[in-house]
């Protein structure tokens, strides 16, 4: 190494350009966050709402359009019942077993009946809108199909009532 050195951080310069010491736990760790960032980009890449042809082409038997269903803002007592279409894009019927959410709040409801190659069918998720506030639900549908389990997400926010007097009930006369 030159005559003059300097360090800096981790890292140590000499008057020489050429020469530069870098300590090895620096490289590491960055090599470590390189990794871990470029792991971050693959996943969240699959994670992407495919096309039904994309769907098709990557061997995907039961296809959700989308993975996110949005509620919106609802009022506090009203209906809570959300359909999620699917469809079948495999060579055999598809049999649902089972489909379960993330808490009991959202109470999800399926067909009994195989869904044959190239059909659709339906799944009714309900959430308790008596519980203001926003809120994320996960769903998992697990079925015959190659790819399941298939992980859904239902959110919203529930916004209370203008009014919380129940109007059924008579006005008080004095």
């Amino acid at each position: 190494m030159g005559g003059y050195q300097k360090v800096i951080g981790r890292i140590a310069l000499s008057d020489d350009p050429m020469e530069m010491i870098i300590h090895p736990g620096l490289i590491i760790k960055n090599v470590k966050k390189l990794l871990y960032i470029i792991t971050l980009l693959l996943i969240s890449g699959s994670c992407v709402n495919k096309t039904e042809k994309q769907a098709m082409q990557s061997g995907q038997e039961i296809y959700f359009a989308q993975s996110t269903y949005d509620y919106g803002e609802i009022e506090e007592g009203s209906d809570g019942l959300y359909t999620i279409g699917f469809k079948n894009l495999g060579d055999a019927p598809i049999v649902i077993n089972r489909v379960r959410a993330s808490c009991g709040c959202t109470v999800p409801s399926w067909p009994e009946e195989p869904v044959e190659p190239g059909a659709s069918g339906e799944i009714q998720v309900e959430y308790n809108t008596r519980l203001t506030g926003s809120f994320m639900k996960s769903v998992y549908v697990y079925s015959s199909a190659e790819n399941s389990p298939v992980k859904l997400t239902v959110k919203g926010k529930v916004l209370p009532r203008k009014n919380p007097i129940d109007k059924s009930l008579p006005e008080l006369t004095e």
